[in-house]
């Protein structure tokens, strides 16, 4: 049976306004229409417009009208969000439906949330709260009466509430702590968000949850989802034997990658977190010491931290500095997804994090792959082919995963293309192992930008282009991952840009540096340009080893998980790719 429309009501903010709609609603001869407004759960947008963007606040209520005059009334005394009200340029949506319980409602005000904070003309969600419902009697109905709501409101205004496949390709909504978690990450927000009040309220110091997950399994999601609950928790009680006092907990997100920090800054902005949050692991070191600990700091990708010293850091390794300036620290980490010597972890030395946090209780593994939406078989093919060097005859999806291989790459160049220019599926790029010379301190003398090339194809690597535009266009994209920079579908991306993304289809150019030999896989250093992955490392003993097969094998690994719904590839290597072929077919 096919579920009711929802019921939404636009007004001007204010005061006037709405003693209309109430009186309107009071003799309003629609009685269903009357009672869902008047007597049922309801879900509300303020909306208004600020320097040419929107802000705005979702909110809940059992009853609107006297919620809204709450809102009326701390709006004169001038307090926060609300004094935005009454203005000419404030709106109010008013959302029913039939259907519409406690919890309900509170999924459709989270989602709401979560969307409008990734959509691009929205400025600031003034919300804190996040309140994801878990199963109810009406949680089956709920992504339908959600999709029925966003487009009918996108009927009011478009570039409030844009298109819904816009904002689920940006990388705010996929880095986003509202987004709703499932049971396995719940498990580990709770255990985490527990621990780290257990270390506070006993004063303990030094404390390490080490989170550990495979590429796509929801690291990220749960460490953003936990660091926002705990950052923005009002006040906590800290406590002793004899005293307890209030005080908010000094939080901390450590971010390798570059562009992955931006996103992070645009979040919290657009969630009106106050304080400078985000920092790079080096930055965070240089800045603070030990002299007064934060409450707790989180490492995204705590894999790419440094085990050994370089230029900009003069430690030997940055979780043991990390440890020594926060009481309690998170760290998500993925071994297959360490790229460089300085960050490769000797075995002994990993060991010891692991047992420090499992003596503990504060090791969690997440083994449930939420990126890539294919079968069981479909992903064992690709663990085989990134982890074990073994190419198996490419099993079928039920459709909602796809392999293709192709013969060249500007046919393959061509099917991403055609992949962007589709509604689903826009945020499709291309991608290569870094196996062509590629430098960002200087031009390359023999062309306007450092290329991949094969044969007559070729195309500008990561950034090049960019360099190129003029202020106005540098000024546009200043903001956005290189994944969602329009231009980019016109670049070939690489571990650098790629790693912590998703993509909706992504097209893998493997390199010389991947080979295929008596049927298996090889990885051969002496074709890669990533000297960082290729170069000597010193060990502790002072002995020192190259590692190159094992970070070119990480690199590849983690460009070919990088699709939602897909992947393409083309092989340099003949024998790979005539293999490839028949694996097919």
């Amino acid at each position: 049976m096919q579920l009711a429309s929802p019921i939404i009501k636009k007004i001007k903010d204010n005061e006037k306004s709405l003693n209309d709609f109430e009186l309107k609603m009071n003799v309003n001869k629609n009685k269903l229409e009357k009672k869902i407004i008047n007597n049922y759960p309801t879900v509300y947008i303020h909306t208004w417009n600020k320097n040419d963007k929107f802000e705005v606040y979702v909110g809940e209520s059992n009853n609107i009208f006297q919620r809204t005059k709450e809102h009326f009334r701390d709006s004169k005394k001038g307090n926060k969000w609300q004094k935005n009200l009454n203005n000419n340029d404030a709106e109010l949506y008013i959302i029913g439906h039939k259907h519409f319980n406690k919890s309900l409602t509170l999924d459709i005000e989270n989602r709401l949330m979560h969307y409008l904070s990734g959509a691009e003309n929205i400025r600031k969600v003034h919300n804190f709260r996040e309140n994801p419902q878990n199963e109810y009697y009406t949680s089956d109905e709920f992504n339908e009466i959600f999709s029925k709501i966003w487009k009918k409101l996108r009927k009011y205004d478009e570039n409030l509430f844009p298109i819904e496949s816009k904002i689920i390709d940006s990388a705010i909504f996929k880095s986003s702590p509202l987004h709703k978690l499932t049971n396995e990450q719940n498990h580990a927000k709770d255990l985490i968000v527990s621990k780290v009040f257990d270390a506070l309220l006993n004063d303990k110091k030094g404390q390490l949850i080490f989170v550990e997950g495979e590429a796509g399994t929801g690291k990220t999601v749960l460490g953003s989802s936990t660091f926002y609950e705990l950052c923005t928790q009002d006040q906590i009680i800290m406590g002793s034997d004899s005293t307890h006092k209030q005080k908010k907990l000094k939080c901390c997100l450590l971010v390798n990658q570059r562009e992955q920090r931006t996103v992070y800054k645009q979040i919290f902005k657009k969630l009106c977190v106050e304080g400078d949050l985000v920092y790079s692991p080096t930055s965070f070191i240089n800045k603070f010491n030990d002299d007064k600990l934060f409450d707790v700091v989180f490492v995204d990708e705590a894999h790419l931290l440094l085990t050994q010293g370089k230029q900009s850091y003069r430690g030997e390794n940055q979780l043991q500095d990390i440890l020594e300036r926060s009481k309690v620290t998170v760290i998500m980490f993925d071994a297959n997804q360490i790229l460089t010597t300085e960050q490769y972890w000797e075995y002994d030395i990993l060991q010891h994090y692991k047992q420090m946090a499992k003596e503990n209780d504060n090791y969690i593994i997440l083994k449930d792959q939420l990126r890539i939406k294919a079968n069981k078989k479909v992903l064992k093919w690709i663990d085989d082919f990134t982890k074990n060097g073994i190419v198996n005859k490419i099993p079928k999806d039920t459709g909602n995963y796809e392999i293709k291989i192709f013969d060249t790459p500007n046919l393959l160049d061509k099917a991403i293309i055609s992949k962007e220019k589709q509604d689903n599926s826009k945020l499709s790029r291309l991608v290569a192992t870094y196996d062509w010379e590629y430098s960002d301190l200087h031009k390359n003398e023999n062309s306007k930008y450092w290329e991949v090339k094969i044969d007559n194809w070729h195309k500008p690597w990561n950034y090049e282009i960019g360099r190129t535009l003029d202020k106005l266009d540098k000024k546009k994209i200043k903001e956005m991952s290189w994944t969602e920079q329009p231009h980019t579908i016109n670049e070939v991306g690489s571990t650098f840009t790629i790693h912590g993304f998703d993509l909706n289809y992504v097209g893998v150019i493997i390199g010389p540096s991947v080979k295929f030999r008596n049927n298996r896989i090889i990885f051969d250093p002496k074709c890669s340009c990533n000297n960082k992955a290729t170069r000597r490392r010193t060990m502790k003993d002072g002995t020192k080893r190259e590692f190159g097969e094992i970070l070119i094998k990480n690199e590849l690994r983690i460009l070919m998980t990088r699709g939602i719904n897909g992947l393409y590839i083309y092989a340099c290597d003949e024998e790979l790719r005539k293999h490839l072929k028949n694996c097919i077919n």
